[in-house]
């Protein structure tokens, strides 16, 4: 009885709020006018359109989440064929560790990560008992290699579950890298103590030597894969160093500022690329192999071709037969010509290059053959280069460049690598010690003559590799600017020195990897440069180094 009672009021309470509401709601009808039959009062119009715009946007919006739905559905089973395929890889490997007993001297699993045809044990045999091994013991240097390529694979296990950078869209994000430290012993004095190119006279206030040691060759990448355009795979990178300069400030040499190497747009169909942005040379494709000279390319201004430019370029592959195919590339690129950035008043502002001021771009072009030998590839390639270069006062240059690269396997430990070139006003591209032109007098009269300095070069280099982990690399390179041209026509315009006929630079190195990502190299490294009709300067650099790539 108590509980109905004290419901009576509340009841009271909702029956008067009724009422008076509907008593607000008839007075509001009788003071508003009513439309005429079959015609919308103006507000109900409006309401109507509105409500109309609110349906087709939210129909809009349901398109777009069906679409975006689909797109995930597709991803989700690409990543469940991944996974399916990486647990097949997992437990073949964890049976093979298991249940059998290494053989001394037999790789447990091929380059490619999977076990080879002659380790991988049929279906009957995973069924079996296993054999003890003790009765035959395992190379602890196999039990390694066998677990570090365990945990490589149920680490790419643990990617197919987990997102490792955010990314701004939904497609995959890869972070990459390298921490490198060199530790360098220079005797003789050069152009760069941490990663010499050209040996330099000695000085009196010069020492015979010194010693020091860098990280600003590390280097940090990013690299995204994108959606598929009318068949095509979409991806991008960019990649970083730390060789950019020194900051103005005490102890600003162990402080280096960063730089910006190489970053592309890729557009790949299956034998058809388009490449757009920062890039190496793809005419000269090749560099020798060392962890002591990472910012610059080893043997720069020393035969080996280099620049990071931007460029647009399309590759088109051609296969011959199943071992044989060729590959074609042409482009167009920005005529760089090797000179130092303008100096204003703010740092901010860009003046064109004298291979930029002569309003068009740089083209190249590269040709090469590819056959299967030894199990690798041999290639030969040939490229060429061309550039119009304006100096002010109605003088041009033509800046060209011929090149040829090879790469010529020599069994299974040994593998040859090498490049030439031969062109003219080829600063830009690292070529002629940094000599671009010649100029016979004062810059600013109408009656000096630029012209364009001739120069040859080019490296080769052996690789021994006797182990998947341990390999010696080496290498010599020779840059040759054509001494008659200096002499006749004066001297040259060069960021390195001027009278600079002849740079030569052997070297050999030790890389032993450790583990996958961990690396440590012995570099020993010579330079002799020549000037014009004079005795040669020398310097030479020792180099330890500690990586490790992430």
């Amino acid at each position: 009885m108590q509980t109905v009672s004290r419901r009576w009021p509340l009841v009271g309470i909702c029956v008067m709020a009724s009422t008076l509401f509907f008593g607000l709601g008839l007075a509001c009808a009788q003071d508003t006018p009513r439309p005429a039959p079959g015609v919308l009062s103006a507000d109900t119009a409006a309401a109507v359109a509105a409500l109309a715009d609110s349906l087709r946007d939210l129909q809009a919006q349901i398109q777009t989440l069906y679409s975006q739905l689909d797109e995930l559905r597709a991803e989700q089973s690409r990543s469940s064929v991944e996974v399916s395929e990486l647990r097949r890889e997992l437990d073949a490997a964890k049976a093979q560790l298991s249940l059998r007993s290494l053989a001394p001297g037999e790789p447990p699993f091929s380059p490619s990560g999977e076990l080879t045809a002659k380790e991988a044990p049929p279906s009957s045999s995973l069924a079996a008992a296993p054999q003890p091994i003790a009765s035959e013991q395992a190379s602890p240097d196999r039990v390694s290699q066998l677990e570090e390529n365990l945990q490589l694979t149920e680490a790419k296990l643990g990617d197919q579950y987990q997102t490792k950078i955010e990314s701004g869209s939904k497609y995959r994000v890869r972070l990459s890298g390298l921490v490198l430290l060199n530790m360098f012993e220079n005797r003789g004095l050069a152009d760069n103590m941490d990663v010499p190119q050209v040996a330099l006279p000695r000085g009196l206030l010069d020492s015979s030597g010194s010693f020091g040691g860098t990280l600003r060759q590390s280097q940090i990448g990013l690299e995204v894969f994108g959606p598929d355009i009318e068949g095509a795979h979409t991806s991008a990178n960019v990649k970083f160093d730390f060789a950019g300069g020194f900051p103005y400030q005490p102890n600003g040499v162990a402080e280096g500022l960063v730089r910006l190497r190489i970053g592309t747009v890729r557009i790949d169909w299956k034998n058809t690329s388009i490449v757009a942005g920062q890039d190496t040379l793809f005419f000269a494709p090749l560099a020798p192999t060392s962890l002591a000279s990472v910012s610059y390319p080893p043997l720069s201004y020393a035969g080996n071709l280099w620049a990071w430019t931007p460029q647009v370029r399309i590759e088109h592959r051609v296969t011959l037969s199943e071992d044989s195919s060729i590959q074609l590339q042409g482009g167009i690129l920005d005529g760089l010509s090797g000179d130092y950035p303008s100096q204003d008043a703010t740092n901010y502002g860009r003046y064109p290059s004298w291979g930029e001021m002569s309003s068009q771009p740089a083209y190249a072009a590269r040709v090469a053959w590819s056959h299967s030998l030894f199990g690798q590839d041999l290639i030969v390639g040939a490229g060429g280069y061309y550039d119009r270069q304006f100096w002010g006062l109605g003088r041009n240059v033509d800046a060209w460049a011929s090149t040829v690269d090879l790469t010529v396997p020599l069994g299974k430990y040994l593998g040859l690598t090498g490049a030439f070139y031969r062109g003219r006003a080829v600063n830009g591209l690292g070529g002629g010690i940094g000599q671009g032109v010649l100029i016979n007098g004062s810059f600013v009269d109408p009656n000096t003559a630029v012209r364009g300095l001739n120069s040859m070069g080019g490296w080769a280099q052996l690789k021994i590799k006797p182990t998947t982990r341990f390999e010696i690399n080496a290498a010599l390179g020779i840059d040759n600017p054509f001494a008659s041209d200096i002499r006749k026509y004066g001297g040259s315009q060069s960021y390195l020195g001027p009278w600079l006929s002849r740079n030569v630079s052997p070297f050999v190195n030790f890389i032993y990897q450790v583990r996958s990502n961990v690396l440590f190299s012995l570099e020993y490294r010579r330079l002799q440069t020549y000037t014009l009709d004079s005795t040669a300067n020398s310097a030479n650099h020792v180099n330890a180094s500690v990586g490790y790539i992430f």
